[in-house]
């Protein structure tokens, strides 16, 4: 999945970015105060998108 895409879905379910570490973002669930680390790339795979969602306490895009 393209990072831009999935980012556009973190913040659609409350998701705001919360800063940068070496090299992925951090982002944090507004609604259960959930963190997760999302990496800077252009693509990142489902399995990983599907992990993150979890972290975060949010559906799956899949």
């Amino acid at each position: 999945m393209k990072i831009v895409d999935f980012i556009r879905y973190l913040r659609t379910h409350r998701c705001v970015f919360l800063g940068e570490g070496g090299n992925h973002s951090v982002y944090i669930n507004t609604v259960n105060n959930r963190i997760s680390t999302v990496p800077r790339h252009k693509e990142i795979k489902n399995k990983l998108c599907m992990k993150i969602c979890k972290d975060l306490g949010i559906p799956s895009p899949f």
